[in-house]
């Protein structure tokens, strides 16, 4: 009897367990859309997400599109269609949207642009990213003191890259490094060589390595014979590999033909052990950890019928509206303050990946 007994109470503490992770389970599906898991900062992205959706009872559906548009549309209308209640979605194209977010609102899906800024649409309701314009700007700043350009008289070369021109960031990261380099333009002390100089001439479609390699290839062979590229402007770790592969094709990286100043962004582990080996110079590190956190809270807050936390109600104009938006700060990382940053500050690396 006794027996009997203590296996019925043991049923029963089991049913209510499972009661109980179903109700942390049950607070409703979010859609996450990202775009591709050929850069790792995505990956680190999406796997952030679902830890902290997880954790706050949510189901997270995390899907990647692979950098193909239709196949992100198909996938968002997909996640309307099991009903979603937020859709949290880092755009592949940031204008292509508009219909799916249509969609999405007439079901009473809210949406939060995560990263990207979604263009060109009305339903979009809030925005998680990081300062933009300031990864720029401390990417251009990162130039200025290396090439020591409030006190050197130059003129120093340099080339500028940019990101995809369909990615809205990739604006404010040109445009916050031009507000640090274009004085100095204007002064004669940076030369742009080639001549290509405006988005409209130095963007990278899908921020592809070998695209970027490809232009520092023709940009190394029509405009510096004898010539030395001192720096380059390059705004993702992603596209400093391919520009450092162009560079080493034509003989830099020797000592008497050091690499020029290249400057990178999201502390990829491969661009970090670039900088520990004297290649790459810099990169931004944004924590991917942080801006899932925020993004969570979003949803948590829109869910519940309250304001979610912002801190920008200015900067960010979608063609349509200005998108609510909470902006965490970026970090400039080289090779004095990696470790600090990137292992015993955030613990975000361990040392031993760098090895």
């Amino acid at each position: 009897m006794k027996m009997k007994t203590m296996l019925a109470a043991l049923m029963m503490v089991g049913a209510l367990g499972a009661v109980s992770n179903a109700s942390a389970q049950d607070k409703g599906l979010i859609g996450i859309s990202m775009p591709t898991k050929s850069s790792a900062r995505w990956i680190a992205d999406g796997d952030n997400m679902v830890k902290v959706f997880k954790e706050k009872g949510y189901k997270p559906d995390l899907q990647y599109a692979e950098d193909d548009i239709p196949n992100q549309l198909a996938q968002i209308e997909n996640m309307i269609t099991k009903g979603a209640k937020v859709l949290v979605i880092a755009a592949i194209d940031g204008t292509t949207l508009a219909g799916a977010l249509q969609k999405a609102a007439d079901k009473g899906v809210k949406v939060i642009a995560y990263d990207r800024l979604i263009r060109n649409s009305k339903n979009v309701d809030y925005y998680a990213t990081f300062d933009n314009f300031q990864v720029g700007v401390l990417q251009a700043q990162y130039i200025e003191k290396a090439l020591d350009l409030q006190h050197a008289k130059g003129p120093f070369n340099i080339e500028l890259f940019g990101g995809s021109a369909d990615d809205n960031n990739a604006f404010f990261f040109y445009n916050g490094a031009m507000s640090v380099l274009k004085p100095y333009m204007d002064q004669g002390k940076l030369v742009v060589r080639s001549k290509q100089i405006g988005m409209d001439k130095v963007a990278t479609l899908r921020w592809d390595g070998a695209v970027a390699q490809a232009r520092m290839d023709n940009l190394l062979s029509a405009n510096y014979g004898k010539a030395r590229v001192d720096a380059v402007l390059s705004p993702y770790d992603g596209l400093s590999i391919g520009i450092l592969s162009s560079l080493k094709g034509v003989g830099y990286g020797t000592p008497k033909q050091p690499f020029p100043v290249v400057t990178g962004q999201d502390a990829e582990v491969a661009s970090v052990k670039s900088i520990l080996r004297g290649e790459q110079r810099s990169t931004i590190f944004k924590d991917t950890r942080e801006l899932a956190k925020v993004t969570a809270n979003m949803v948590d807050a829109v869910l519940n019928g309250k304001t979610p936390p912002i801190n920008d109600t200015k900067t960010y104009n979608n063609g349509v509206k200005v998108v609510p938006s909470y902006l965490l700060k970026p970090v400039s990382v080289d090779i004095n303050n990696w470790k600090q940053v990137l292992v015993s500050g955030s613990g975000y690396y361990s040392e031993s990946q760098f090895k």
